[in-house]
Order: structure tokens, then sequence, then C-alpha cells
């Protein structure tokens, strides 16, 4: 398998998550009197003979320890009951989420090759957790069922190719900013020699803002072109957002030090305006703070 796949299974996550959602929902019985292995074995079977190349499907108890055997495309596999399967991702996560849920891409013991497991939770009449039903698929065979259509490729390469020119836009204003800064050093002669505080300050905001705008478009490339998207309690728009406004609440920190430092030499009574500044940033800190609250609390529900 590529890298290539991860990246599409982790686009089509979500539909095909719902399609083996569905596929439970509307085979398997939950939430009825009466549940036992005996009504839930025939349509768990049913589902894997009606998805083409399924690897396996087979029944945890509430436990996380597999009651019925594997039954795979070529046979049934009876030395697997018995075994504690509480540990594995597709076990806890169902019951923890108390949904339908798939796992990541993980080496089958069965076939070695990279599957996916969905699983669902089956409960009592009273709400009480009985059964996992989990299924096995190979990665191929969810690619193919979470494949992009025609317009979600086109709409996702015209997006990718349009942060692309804004990205390497902001790259290149980012490289003038800093230019002209570094320019200061050369054309206003800054030097030990001779030293002035204003072209100094002047030099230092131009290669701060340069700073900033380059580390946003370092992060668009990253997530939005090149797909490296890294382990985060916040994820996809919001981590951009976040980004960007920690960069700018430094860059503002920055200026306020130095205005600070710039008044206390040449201007006293202007302190107050650094101070404005200071209290923008305590307030851009306290709304952030609150943002990444929010956000993270509506991601994990």
């Amino acid at each position: 398998m590529l890298a290539s796949d991860i990246q599409n299974f982790s686009e089509g996550r979500t539909k095909a998550r719902a399609y083996f959602c569905y596929l439970f929902s509307q085979n398997m019985p939950n939430r009825l009197p009466s549940i036992s292995v005996e009504t839930i074995m025939p349509r768990l079977l049913k589902i894997k003979a009606d998805l083409e190349n399924c690897d396996g499907v087979y029944l945890l108890d509430n436990k996380g320890i597999q009651i019925s055997a594997t039954y795979t495309a070529r046979k049934q596999i009876d030395e697997d009951i018995g075994k504690i399967r509480a540990d594995r991702a597709y076990y806890y996560r169902a019951v923890r989420e108390g949904r339908c849920t798939i796992t990541d891409p993980y080496p089958s013991l069965i076939t070695s090759d990279l599957t996916v497991t969905a699983s669902a939770p089956i409960f009592c009449e009273d709400g009480t957790l009985k059964y996992v039903a989990c299924l096995d698929m190979p990665l191929g065979e969810v690619l193919k069922i979470s494949h992009l259509n025609t317009f979600d490729i086109f709409f996702a390469n015209f997006f990718k190719y349009s942060y692309a020119v804004f990205a390497f836009s902001l790259i290149a204003i980012a490289l003038l900013l800093f230019s002209h800064g570094m320019k200061s050093f050369v054309s206003d002669e800054i030097s030990l020699a001779s030293f002035s505080i204003e072209k100094m300050f002047e030099a230092t905001i131009l290669v701060t803002l340069a700073l900033a705008i380059f580390d946003l478009s370092k992060t668009i490339i990253e997530e939005e072109i090149m797909g490296r998207s890294k382990e985060h309690s916040i994820s996809g728009p919001h981590k951009t957002m976040v980004k960007f406004l920690g960069s700018i609440i430094i860059a503002l920190s920055i200026e306020a030090l130095m205005l600070v430092f710039k008044f206390a030499i040449t201007a006293p009574d202007k302190l107050m305006y650094a101070i404005f500044i200071i209290g923008g940033v305590a307030l851009l800190l306290i709304s952030l703070a609150i943002y990444i609250k929010f956000t993270k609390l509506k991601i994990e529900e």
C-alpha cells in the first residue's frame, strides 16, 4: 500500500463509516428483548455474504472476549473463541462511543495485509451493552467504498492548488519584508558604531512580521497541500486558525515589548500606547484560550 492510500482513507473515513453503520443498523438487532448469539450471527454472516472480499466477521461479549468463531472467506477459525480483544481499538472505541466505529488501517492477523475493522455495540432492551459485532475489510475495499466522486476530486484539487497559490504568495511577501528589514542594516548603516534605536525597531518589526507570515504559509503548505496532518486535539481549519492567531499574538507581543523600551527611552509620556497593545495581546490570548476550549469540546463530542 502507498502512503497516498492512507491519506485517501483519512479523507474518505466519514463516508466509509457511514456505509458500515448503515449496514449494521439495517441488519443487526439492537435494543430489543431476547437478543442472543443465535439471533445475531446469521445477520452478521449475511452482511459478510453481501460484502465482496470481506476478511472476516466475529462477535465479542461486553467484556471484549470473542464468543464466536472468526468466519473468513475460506474457513471458520474456531481457535479464536475465548481470545481477549478488550485491548483492541475496535472494541474499546465502540464501547466508549456507544456507536458504530471504524479503526485506522492495521496489519491483519488473517491476511497480513492492511485491514480496517468496523464494529458496532449491541445493547439489551434496557440499554446495557451485551455484544460488539466486528467486521474486517481490506483497506483496498474500504477505499472503493469511500471513493470520492468527480465533484469531490475536482474541488479537492481546486482547493489544494488555490492554497498553493496563496501559500507561495505569502512566502514571497514574507521574503520581501525580510529583505527590506535586512536592507536597513546596509542602507541605514545600523552598526555598533552608528546605532539608531528607531531604525533597529523598524527592521525588527519587518523581520518579525515576515516570520509570522512565513510560519502561516508553512502551516498551510504542510497541512493543506502536503497533507501532513499531525496528531493534535484540534484539527482541520481550527488548527490553522490557532496557528495563525498564535503567530499574530507572538508578533504583537514582540512589538509591544519593543515599544516599551523605545518609549521608555525617547518618549515616556507615550508608554500608555504600549500598554494598550499589551492589553490587546492579553485579550487575544483569553479569546484564543476560549476558542480552543470550546473547539476541543465540540471535536470530542
